[in-house]
């Protein structure tokens, strides 16, 4: 495997990067091909004192001198894996030097001559005194970096999980959308048929009315020509006896001939729809859409209600109500129609007022709007582009509804407190004092009225103008008290 990782440049340069002492080509694997010492024997063992590989011959040689009798000797075999941890690593810069110290400032292994050259008043230690807090922070990141691959295996499976589920979860859903999709298109053809019935039937209903219309227009038509022909021929052929004797009959057939009812137009219409929008309910448990409209509304048909139809209050909302009806005067019982309302001032072109039309979806319409100016308003309703039944018609818009700003009392001497310079803005007065309560003002006998503008119904409206401002002094005492 491949150790990756970024290092920082040191300051010499490429040249002063520490060498990779765990390449293969430093292995034991590499060196184990021969031996160390003859160079021609294959290496079977290795002197973990030295750190050579021997083959049999010397390796017997290494045990019988003096200074390397006491040498650990193992088998290759147990050490060809392992790195140069037996053999003495020498310094790049000085290669004939072990790397035995380690400078703490730059944090790798020198030599004796690293340090009294580059290392030169670096804090440094040998390798041994060293390797135990270096190897204990090692060992504490390598333990950290397993509890990561840890958590990163587990991950991994849960993706893989998680992935096979969203397969088999898309493969269902996709079955159900099949399903669905399958099951609509169905209930769509069922409703298509359904349609073209009814289609079919109203057909043959309009068509049966209006053969039964001609069959009876027909029949008239040739009883009516029969009686005129005979009458015709009685007139220019027939002697004044004969027409004398005859008229009686021939004038109570032309009569009940001309009495005969019938209708001017067709009886029935062409007005057949469709509306893709409209809902048609369920159909083999599927919502669908699409109706057959057979009724048209008739815009001279419609009608407007509403008790506030031709007068309102400015700055008041108010409104009325459309109704629209097809061509045989019945409700429509839908909406979605082209109702369009303008209401413009009469005096006042460029004063027009904005109404609201809102849909009830029953075939009625409710149309609200608030004057802001007083006067006559011209109201126009049209539905289809054509004005409706009493449309246009003309508002009137009053003045804001005044608030009464006086009492509604029976005299000034009562609503004051029996002061009898006390004065109403409604004009009465009360010579001579307190008389007895309820006999109220001069001209107004016994009548209670309002002080500021001496009308006599409480729930009026104001009609009085600003009053001066003795009487307004008044008033106001006579409004507290």
């Amino acid at each position: 495997p491949v150790f990756v990782a970024e290092v920082a440049l040191p300051p010499g340069g490429v040249g002063q990067l520490t060498p990779d002492y765990l390449a293969p080509s430093h292995s034991g694997a590499a060196v184990a091909a021969g031996c160390d010492l003859c160079a021609d024997g294959a290496a079977a063992r290795r002197c973990l004192t030295c750190g050579a590989d021997l083959c049999l011959f010397c390796c017997q040689a290494h045990r019988r001198q003096k200074k390397t009798a006491s040498h650990a000797v193992t088998e290759l075999e147990n050490t060809k894996d392992c790195s140069q941890a037996g053999k003495p690593l020498f310094c790049p810069s000085h290669p004939t030097e072990e790397l035995r110290l380690f400078c703490e400032q730059c944090d790798q292994p020198v030599c004796r001559d690293c340090v009294v050259d580059r290392h030169r008043q670096h804090p440094y230690d040998f390798t041994g005194n060293v390797i135990h807090r270096h190897g204990d922070a090692l060992r504490e990141l390598l333990k950290s970096t397993q509890q990561h691959m840890g958590t990163l295996e587990d991950v991994l499976g849960q993706i893989d999980d998680m992935g096979s589920a969203v397969r088999s979860r898309a493969e269902a859903v996709a079955t159900e959308i099949c399903l669905f999709a399958s099951g609509y298109v169905k209930a769509i053809e069922v409703h298509r048929d359904r349609l073209l019935k009814q289609l079919e039937d109203l057909k043959v209903q309009k068509e049966n009315l209006l053969h039964l219309q001609k069959a009876q227009l027909q029949q008239l038509l040739l009883d009516m020509r029969t009686g005129v022909g005979f009458t015709e021929r009685l007139l220019t052929s027939g002697s004044d006896l004969e027409i004398l004797i005859t008229k009686g009959v021939v004038a109570s057939r032309l009569a009940k001939l001309n009495s005969v009812a019938y209708n001017t137009h067709p009886s029935v219409d062409d007005g057949i729809q469709f509306s893709p929008q409209e809902r048609a309910g369920q159909c083999c448990g599927y919502e669908v859409f699409g109706a057959i409209l057979n009724k048209v509304v008739d815009p001279g048909r419609c009608t407007l209600h509403g008790e506030d139809l031709h007068s309102a209050r400015q700055h008041q909302l108010t409104g009325f109500t459309l109704l629209c009806n097809d061509t045989t005067g019945e409700r429509m019982g839908r909406g979605g129609e082209a109702v369009r309302v303008t209401v413009t001032h009469k005096d006042k072109r460029d004063c027009a007022v904005k109404p609201t039309v809102c849909d009830n979806g029953d075939g009625t319409y409710h149309i609200s709007y608030s004057p802001e100016e007083p006067g006559l308003y011209a109201v126009c309703i049209y539905v289809k582009g054509q004005h409706v039944q009493g449309s246009p018609f003309t508002l009137m818009v009053k003045n804001k509804f005044r608030e009464h700003q006086g009492v509604f009392h029976c005299c000034t001497f009562c609503s004051s407190g029996g002061q009898k310079a006390a004065r109403c803005a409604c004009g009465g007065t009360m010579p001579g004092g307190y008389q007895g309560c309820g006999h109220g003002h001069k001209g107004h006998p016994g009548c209670p009225h309002w002080s500021c503008c001496g009308q006599v119904k409480e729930s009026s409206e104001c009609l009085g103008g600003p009053p001066s401002d003795t009487s307004q002094r008044s008033l106001l005492r006579t409004v507290a008290l």
